[in-house]
């Protein structure tokens, strides 16, 4: 068992001034260490400390990360069993009051929930881990404990006497996040036998879902409320979904009544998985295999028509400095698909990047409005279920972003 002994809060790290950490944020970076004391080890629980040594809380240590401490309690905390076991009970009490649907949502979000580096999506009686810090991941057996601990299981049912444990835990660490951390890729079993496919249901469609192969944690949860939304708008018209995935836009709106859909995404994967989930609702969609950006230039020299266009890229940038090509390529994307739209067509578009702010979000929006000589309304903003919760103080809790878009005919 590793050990977490009291002795680790002899080490530590005194803050300089100024630093974030001071303000608010529960990150210290490496240049606001003013100095270490008592030979902090990776991975160790360490105190934080201010200029006058005035205890500023208890955090995860990495010396080979820029992120060096990640503060996890304002106060003296160990990372042991019970600590565990109330941080996830927190967690999933605070969305059970929320109404979110406990059996298909994140149970735990990272520092939104106080477990930084930590990540737990539940699909039915199967949940994906992911640790993403040091700290977290060799603690990863008592993060299982705790996700099988009756009380965690009988908070997400819904029902107080249940006694059930999850059937599998499923190890999804191949996010390239880890390398920050110096921890290798890897997915795997941590407990349980998970069946080849789990089955979930949104709004009446069926989807089907390989827990250890398919994108993220096995589906894009933080679009579930959004799936119904744009379904409305659809009904009669020619439909356009890019980065389709596993086909969760294309599938409502088809399901809606929507004249025509087309869905397209450059991995063969998601397309085979989307083509099986639209057989298996015996519905009708025109799957395409090929680079977006490809697939809409060739489009737009056809001069096709759409009246309804559905952007939900991933992540085009996962750091800062990536951010100038990051936004070059959103541009074209918007230019594009405001060429393809109709006189009076719409346009949802959606960011899953904490790099690309909304500011930055809308205002690449308005600048290919220009450049595509088209005018448009917002009819409405989307932003993260409450299941993601977002923290004021940590910017980075916040990842999501989109709006809906109609054109303005005659302008």
């Amino acid at each position: 068992m590793f050990d977490v002994g009291c002795s680790v809060f002899m080490a530590g790290l005194v803050i300089k001034p100024r630093a974030r950490i001071l303000h608010g944020h529960d990150w210290v970076f490496s240049g606001e260490v003013l100095k270490a004391f008592g030979s902090p080890e990776d991975g160790d629980v360490i105190s934080l400390k201010d200029g006058r040594d005035r205890l500023l809380g208890s955090a995860i240590y990495n010396s080979k990360s820029q992120i060096v401490a990640r503060r996890f309690s304002r106060r003296r905390q160990d990372l042991d069993a019970d600590f565990f076991a109330r941080r996830i009970a927190q967690a999933v009490d605070y969305r059970g009051r929320r109404g979110v649907d406990a059996r298909l949502c994140r149970v735990v979000w990272s520092e939104s929930d106080g477990l930084p580096g930590v990540i737990v999506d539940r699909y039915g009686d199967n949940l994906v881990l992911q640790t993403l810090t040091l700290a977290m991941e060799q603690r990863k057996d008592l993060i299982v404990e705790a996700l099988c601990g009756a009380s965690f299981q009988a908070a997400l049912a819904g029902e107080a006497s249940s006694k059930l444990t999850p059937q599998s835990i499923i190890e999804r660490n191949d996010a390239p996040v880890r390398r920050a951390e110096g921890l290798p890729l890897q997915n795997g079993v941590l407990y349980g036998q998970p069946p080849d496919k789990v089955e979930i249901e949104i709004d009446r469609v069926q989807f089907t879902i390989d827990l250890l192969h398919a994108q993220k944690t096995g589906f894009y949860l933080d679009q579930l409320q959004h799936y119904a939304v744009i379904a409305k708008y659809a009904a009669g018209k020619r439909v356009l979904d890019c980065f389709t995935s596993q086909g969760a836009f294309a599938l409502a709106c088809a399901k809606a009544g929507a004249l025509a859909v087309t869905a397209v995404d450059a991995s063969a994967e998601s397309v085979a998985a989307a083509r099986s989930n639209a057989e298996r609702n015996g519905l009708r969609v025109n799957f395409v295999e090929e680079d977006v950006f490809q697939f809409l230039r060739g489009a737009e020299k056809a001069k096709a028509e759409y009246d309804l266009i559905i952007l939900d890229p991933p992540s085009f940038t996962k750091t800062k400095g990536g951010l100038h090509n990051a936004m070059r390529g959103y541009r074209e994307l918007h230019v594009r698909a405001f060429n393809l739209l109709s006189k009076d067509g719409q346009l949802a578009t959606f960011s899953c990047s904490h790099h690309v702010t909304e500011a930055i979000f809308a205002q690449t929006i308005a600048d290919a409005l220009v450049d595509a000589r088209r005018s448009a309304r917002r009819l409405r903003r989307f932003e993260q279920a409450l299941d993601h919760p977002v923290l004021p103080t940590i910017p980075e809790t916040e990842y999501f972003k989109g709006v809906l878009l109609e054109m303005m005919p005659g302008r």
